[in-house]
């Protein structure tokens, strides 16, 4: 792209080069291709990724990648075009086609994202810890027809009810600790929509709950890891026995408890002779009962980034019981029960499936869900999640999950920058940043992006570097209309 736009236009502009941006040297990377976007240690990573999609198609979903990656502002398919330089292409409905009308599959992608983050970031005997949970895109339109009325979840509070119309997300995230981020960090890959009941009146088949996706969701995990411990981590609405019952031959899943949940004794072992052998025995105390009883045994822990303190003391009580219900099969659970010795925070519980799992790892992999919303929230602050404006039934369906996947993409490759080059956070005199966080590592690779074109006529390593009119142009109009 850099080498046509030299052709047309032989201005050039100079500047001398700063060998430190932000702290961090520049690698002397040899760029893919003057042709292609992206670099050759980005595109490595996408190698695989080829094979899911037509050889047409695959080149433009390398631009289009790149162009949400350095858009500001707006993810639409037109803003990715105008940062590439490509705006008065006349072939721009075929970048159109790649989410309206191209063959390809969404659930094989996400497979194929998950295989890649488990293979970099958990070892071979590892746990893997997955996060469930679902955010609401607002959008309004009479041709969204997968739209509902919902709570708003970032605006409501427990005084305070907002509804808002929109798409509701089901998202499963990876959950594992980024060296460079100093912390865990929820990793989006396979993100389904839940459409409301209106969507489904009319039809024959009977609407689908979020229970229904999140049970769906939980066994294609288990397909494309097979023979991998999976913890399924989720929150209160996750905790039907339905649910748990569905699911747990194949994840186990950790959740929250109400403290007046009914619970029941395992049952005994069965017996030779006739009759329906049990499947519970007695009534157990309510856990609410259990906090206030004197013989409860406690024991204390300290727990890493517990409701914003990085170690918190918290005192724990354990032990076994049953979930059951009339017309559902018993789920056999491990409960437990954490208050603050301090009283600064209400006592809560929590289950796990695991019943030999330790009761520090099932609070800690909960404790690491809280990140999932973060991670909802830096794709609407840098990849413009909820900006997309697509009416197309399938181009819905694709690109909501395609932004959250990105965010995982831009972390795996910022994860192999680090692993290069000394990657430093942004700071200033008055935000003194120790870890970096998602805009430092989005920041690192736009910058890679901006340097493959750059690099098709100056060396890095050179003082002063030449900048094709055309680039600057492209850089002057993301700046000016950056809002």
């Amino acid at each position: 792209m850099a080498g046509r736009g030299l052709r047309r236009d032989r201005g050039l502009l100079r500047f001398g080069r700063v060998d430190s941006t932000d702290g961090m040297k520049q690698p002397d990377l040899a760029p893919a291709s003057c042709e292609s976007p992206m670099r050759a240690c980005l595109l490595s990573r996408l190698a695989s990724l080829s094979q899911q999609f037509t050889r047409p198609t695959w080149q433009n979903v390398r631009l289009l990648v790149a162009g949400a990656i350095l858009a500001p502002g707006k993810r639409t398919v037109t803003a990715a075009l105008r940062i590439l330089g490509r705006e008065q292409e006349t072939d721009f409905p075929i970048y159109h086609g790649v989410l309206n009308r191209a063959v390809w599959s969404s659930r094989a992608v996400a497979g194929w994202l998950l295989c890649l983050l488990v293979a970099t970031f958990v070892g071979a005997d590892a746990t893997v810890v997955i996060g469930i949970d679902d955010t609401i895109e607002r959008r309004w339109g009479a041709k969204i027809s997968a739209r509902g009325i919902y709570r708003d979840p970032v605006r409501s509070s427990k005084g305070h009810f907002v509804k808002t119309s929109g798409l509701r997300w089901p998202s499963a995230q990876l959950l594992v600790h980024i060296p460079w981020a100093g912390r865990i960090m929820g990793l989006p890959f396979l993100t389904v929509l839940a459409p409301s009941k209106r969507f489904y009146a009319g039809k024959p088949r009977s609407p689908k709950t979020l229970l229904d996706c999140a049970r769906q969701v939980a066994l294609q995990i288990h397909r494309w890891l097979p023979g991998r411990r999976i913890v399924l981590v989720g929150d209160t609405a996750f905790a039907a026995i339905e649910f748990l019952a569905a699911v747990r031959g194949y994840v186990s899943v950790v959740t929250r408890l109400r403290l007046d949940a009914s619970l029941y004794a395992p049952a005994p072992p069965q017996r030779p002779g006739r009759g329906r052998p049990p499947v519970k025995r007695k009534r157990l105390p309510k856990l609410s009962q259990v906090l206030h009883d004197a013989n409860t045994v406690w024991q204390r822990h300290t727990v890493a980034l517990w409701y914003g303190r990085t170690n918190r003391v918290v005192e724990i009580a354990t032990g076994t019981a049953v979930c059951y219900h009339s017309g559902l099969p018993p789920v056999p659970i491990r409960w437990l029960l954490v208050r603050d010795p301090r009283g600064e925070l209400p006592p809560q519980a929590f289950l796990g499936t695991d019943l030999d799992a330790a009761p520090v790892d099932i609070l800690q992999r909960f404790v690491s869900r809280w990140q999932l919303e973060v991670r909802f929230q830096d794709s609407r602050a840098h990849l413009g999640v909820e900006t997309q404006r697509q009416w197309s039934d399938l181009a819905i369906i694709r690109t909501t999950p395609a932004l959250l996947g990105l965010f995982s993409l831009v972390t795996l490759w910022t994860h192999d920058l680090a692993g290069a080059l000394p990657l430093s956070a942004r700071t200033a005199a008055w935000y003194p940043k120790v870890h970096c966080t998602f805009s430092d590592a989005i920041a690192a690779v736009r910058r890679q992006i901006w340097q493959q074109q750059i690099c098709c006529l100056s060396r890095l390593h050179r003082d002063v570097i030449e900048i094709p009119r055309q680039l600057w142009e492209r850089a002057e109009n993301a700046l000016a209309y950056a809002a």
